[in-house]
Order: structure tokens, then C-alpha cells, then sequence
């Protein structure tokens, strides 16, 4: 593999992560679509038909074109967004991932109307904008656009903890990031190159012509699949 392939890139390909991707057959299966796993969550979507949703697509679209892009299964354009706050999901029903005084196998639907109730008189930290840093084959990895936005964020995040009544182990190193597709199959190693090349093209673009990524307000939602985010309150 080439030495100008970064870290985080490397781990995409066979030859230095030969393991199969973690949420294939829970998530999506090796055809690419996506499976039944109910959960909720805290999210920013995308701001629909915003000029930075629209480089975002551009980006999503190049990686589409690439000849070996069968090995990702993307996700739809509806359903893109940024995670502030995972809440609970079906295939992650143990501890620390779920809150201490509610049992473990309380329905998913239960669990939602209880954040809905817990979450309604929720106050949050105001808005906050995000810019893209990096470029891997599951999409676009986020942070802060400036130093008060990375503290609004962990803000956002420590305090949601409380009505979700868990912290998980990468609370505090947790990786913003606007998912684009699932790898289904590791890429090949004589490949990298080329989607190294693409992603340093992708991310001078974004940098360019959107340096901020235009998101929606916070919002609780629940999902079946990641295929769609039900925005059930939006959080002030």
C-alpha cells in the first residue's frame, strides 16, 4: 500500500484490515441493503437543497463513479446527517450502552416514548456550525468550523447524557461524522491510490465551496433502518 495513504484510510483496505466490516448483516447485508434495526438517536440533518448539501452530493457522487464502488452501499440522500448523540438500537441492548434503571429488554418503541417524555422540557446550547476534515469511503468525518463550536458540541453531548442515563466509552473521543454508505467488502489495495487521490480532490473542493456544512437544528429521532430519521422533537 502506498505510503502517502493515511491512517484512517488505511483500515478500508484488505491487505492492513482483512476483519469484515462490523455492521455487515446487522446493519446491511453483502447486497447492499439495508436491514431492520430499530433504534433512536440525536441528529443534525442536512439542510435540503442548501449550497453546501449540494457539494455534499457532489462528493457522494464521485465516490459513486469510481469503478470499485460496489464494495460501499450507500446511503439515501434523505437520510444524511450528523450524529450529536447516539441514543439506543436493537443489536446494542447491554451495558454501558443503555441506561442503568430501565431493563434491557424493554421494547424499542417503550424507549422512545420514555427519551420523548425525559427530553421534552430539554434546553440545549444553541446552534453551532461543522466542517469537514477528513474524507474516508464511509463518508465525511466532522468537527467544530471554530474552537466555540467544538465546545458547543461537547456541550450538547454531556448534557444529553443525563436524560439518555448513559455515557459510551468514546463520549469524549466520539468522531463526528456524516455517513455516505457501509462498506460491504474491503477495498483492494492496489486501490488506494486512487481513492486517496479522489479524497484529497473531494475535501479541497469542500474546502472551497463549502467550508461550513449547513445542518438543522438537533432533533431526537427514531429509525427502523438507516435508510430514515423520523425527526420526532427538535431540541432547543
Amino acid at each position: 500500500m502506498p505510503d502517502t495513504i493515511s491512517p484512517s484510510l488505511a483500515g478500508f483496505f484488505a491487505g492492513s484490515n482483512p476483519t469484515p466490516p462490523a455492521h455487515l448483516g446487522t446493519r446491511y447485508d453483502t447486497s447492499g441493503n439495508f436491514l431492520i434495526e430499530p433504534g433512536n438517536t440525536v441528529v443534525s440533518h442536512l439542510v435540503g437543497g442548501s449550497p453546501s448539501q449540494a457539494v455534499v452530493l457532489a462528493v457522494r457522487e464521485k465516490m459513486r463513479a469510481m469503478p470499485d464502488a460496489d464494495r460501499l452501499a450507500f446511503t439515501p440522500v434523505s437520510s444524511l446527517h450528523m450524529t450529536l448523540f447516539q441514543g439506543i438500537i436493537e443489536n446494542r441492548r447491554r451495558l454501558p450502552y443503555w441506561p442503568q434503571d430501565v431493563p434491557l429488554d424493554t421494547g424499542i418503541e417503550a424507549m422512545t416514548r420514555l427519551y420523548l417524555e425525559r427530553l421534552k422540557d430539554f434546553r440545549g446550547f444553541g446552534p453551532f456550525n461543522i466542517k469537514v476534515v477528513e474524507i474516508v469511503p464511509t463518508g465525511l468525518t466532522v468537527a467544530g468550523a471554530t474552537d466555540d463550536d467544538v465546545r458547543i458540541m461537547r456541550q450538547w453531548r454531556d448534557a444529553l447524557a443525563v436524560p439518555f442515563g448513559y455515557r459510551h466509552p468514546d463520549h469524549d473521543a466520539y468522531v463526528f461524522h456524516i455517513t455516505l454508505a457501509y462498506q460491504i467488502q474491503r477495498l483492494a489495495d492496489d486501490r488506494a491510490a486512487a481513492w486517496q487521490t479522489l479524497f484529497d480532490d473531494c475535501l479541497a473542493l469542500l474546502a472551497r465551496q463549502a467550508p461550513v456544512i449547513e445542518i438543522k437544528p438537533p432533533a431526537f429521532c427514531s429509525f427502523r433502518d438507516m435508510e430514515h430519521f423520523e425527526e420526532l422533537l427538535v431540541l432547543g
